[in-house]
């Protein structure tokens, strides 16, 4: 089994998540206590998806997180770097066009997508500047990105709590419901080394992203990043 290191090298990276793809979904449900379904309403509403726009829904994993946006009528795509995640979104979702794709060198041609979003992936990837000015490049003028990522919570003493959760609770449930649970220890030791919202938002705002802005989910637990290309 795979354990990918803080240094983020794609290809291990990519293994780990090879690895964890039959129960991915399962595990992230557990883990998260059942917020992860919140979470992902919040994004479908951040992004408001609209008939016949062209949506990249970027470490779509096994594509769980890019339904909300079939739904609205919109043209997704869902794109990821994991073959193990592909070919089991592939096989729950056989109609919709999973992708293989770096996040910081994308498939796809400049301007052609009127959103593009990434939930609880842009942490794993090596270089953020580079995925973040890729996610710029792919947008159409006048087009939105939003970042679903975990973040830093807002009060002490709970951020105190949560830290202490990711590094001792979180590895035994895990391997509990978790083909590979050391992965789910360097996705802890991710998620504590992870930018804060303000520092995110800057990186958004360096890769040139404009009207920034961040709102805070389950106490900053996770946060809501949005942006616009001018």
């Amino acid at each position: 089994m795979t354990r990918a290191s803080l240094d983020k090298q794609p290809h291990e990276v990519a293994s780990m998540f090879d690895d964890v793809a039959e129960n991915y979904d399962l595990t992230n449900d557990v883990l998260s206590l059942g917020q992860d379904r919140f979470w992902r309403k919040q994004v479908a509403k951040a992004v408001d998806a609209r008939p016949a726009q062209k949506i990249l829904d970027l470490a779509a994993g096994t594509a769980t997180s890019s339904l909300p946006f079939t739904q609205t009528g919109a043209y997704v795509v869902p794109c990821d770097f994991s073959l193990g995640m592909l070919r089991v979104g592939k096989r729950n979702h056989p109609h919709l066009p999973l992708t293989a794709g770096d996040a910081t060198r994308l498939p796809f041609q400049d301007d052609v997508f009127d959103a593009v979003t990434i939930s609880f992936g842009l942490r794993n990837v090596q270089r953020t500047d580079a995925a973040l000015r890729e996610l710029y490049r792919v947008t159409k003028p006048g087009g939105r990105v939003v970042i679903c990522e975990f973040s830093q919570p807002t009060w002490a003493p709970f951020r105190t709590v949560y830290t202490e959760y990711l590094m001792r609770a979180l590895p035994p449930v895990a391997r509990a419901v978790s083909s590979n649970p050391d992965a789910y220890v360097y996705l802890a030791e991710s998620i504590r080394s992870w930018p804060d919202q303000p520092a995110l938002a800057r990186m958004l705002r360096e890769a040139g992203w404009s009207k920034v802005a961040w709102r805070n989910l389950t106490g900053g637990v996770v946060a809501l990043h949005r942006g616009f290309k001018a």
